[in-house]
């Protein structure tokens, strides 16, 4: 049976990918390169899932994606090379509001070292490469899959440095199976709500809910864009159907949401089952924005000022390859609007658990 490797554990798609990917019996063996400061959060997740997975291994090793080699001695390298099988790479800095110098390191410095590292794999069938579908930075209109088109600027560092890292791992096609991911906004299971992180559409959750006292909740602008919003659940069954399917293999494909609903649209439900009213009034989206320049009332409010650029941004992905491969497993992405109590409601039962919410600046 295939050994998986993995970067980018214990979080939390990469954790749940383990629990799937055992669970479906397409591994009983796992490798994951975890830094040194992360052994204890991750000897604590690797106990879990092995807890629940008796039969299957969780091997961790020390070391680092931004050092050649990984920074692994040479030993280890020796006993893991002619092992693995199918490379996951998650590891990366997510965080919209992170600086340029530490999401290059780690972006791009660390998916180039990675990328020097499969290269080396002797009996690699897969490489998954996680890219992210707003690598199109400010570009508007239909956004192809098949395309990796250099924009005229990004939102973010975030972004920016996912593309730089695309770049370089789309190099690798003619040399490598690989299959490159791009995940839309990634929220909680769609049956259980479960996450470990409120962030993306989880800081308007924060709004509404530190709001939530006043006469009224208003809307935020005027906006005419839609939001793409995916549960984990989707990202996990469609990335590890994809990694099976020689279909697949030299494709970027986009785990986006191919209904996505109006930021408007999700903003009035989101109020509405929080409160049980709906947004009254309006407040200008340039007023929004000024306001979050202010430390105080970002970390008040629950909301990073990087999110307001979605909400206004007129772009859809579209999704036509990843559909016709996922439909050989039938696997399609569960509606937002009509899943959003389950998001909700774990929401509200985590609200005041400090370790869901992320730390604003």
């Amino acid at each position: 049976m295939k050994v998986h490797f993995f970067t980018g554990f214990p979080g939390f798609i990469s954790s749940q990918l383990i629990r799937t990917l055992f669970q479906e019996k397409q591994t009983q063996q796992v490798i994951a390169i975890v830094l040194a400061g992360e052994t204890i959060k991750a000897q604590k997740e690797k106990n879990k899932i092995v807890e629940a997975f008796p039969d299957c291994s969780i091997r961790i090793i020390e070391g680092d994606i931004t050092l050649p080699n990984l920074g692994l001695d040479d030993q280890i390298i020796k006993e893991i090379v002619p092992q693995i099988e199918v490379f996951w790479h998650l590891a990366a800095i997510y965080d919209l509001a992170v600086p340029r110098d530490i999401a290059w390191k780690v972006n791009v410095h660390g998916t180039t070292m990675v990328n020097d590292f499969v290269r080396t794999l002797p009996n690699l069938k897969r490489y998954m490469y996680f890219s992210t579908a707003y690598v199109a930075g400010t570009r508007e209109g239909v956004l192809r899959e098949n395309e990796l088109i250099r924009p005229q600027a990004f939102k973010n560092y975030y972004e920016e440095t996912k593309y730089e890292a695309e770049l370089r791992v789309e190099d690798l096609k003619s040399e490598i199976p690989l299959t490159i991911i791009r995940p839309g906004i990634v929220r909680g299971h769609s049956k259980t709500g479960e996450t470990i992180k409120f962030d993306g559409p989880y800081f308007f959750l924060n709004l509404v809910e530190r709001l939530k006292g006043l006469p009224l909740i208003p809307y935020i602008g005027q906006s005419t864009s839609t939001i793409n919003v995916v549960p984990i659940d989707y990202i996990l069954n469609a990335s590890i159907f994809l990694a099976n399917e020689q279909g697949a293999e030299g494709k970027t494909l986009h785990l986006t949401d191919p209904k996505p609903h109006p930021v408007q649209e999700v903003y009035r439900t989101m109020v509405k089952l929080m409160t049980n009213s709906y947004p009254k009034g309006r407040i200008p989206f340039t007023l929004a924005k000024l306001s979050l320049e202010i430390p105080f009332i970002r970390k008040k409010l629950g909301v990073e000022q990087e999110t307001l650029d979605y909400l206004t941004w007129n772009a859809t992905f579209d999704t036509s390859e990843a559909q016709y491969i996922l439909q050989k497993g039938d696997i399609t992405c569960p509606d937002f609007i009509q899943t959003m109590p389950r998001m909700i409601d774990f929401y509200l039962a985590h609200n005041k658990d400090e370790s869901y919410h992320i730390q604003i600046k």
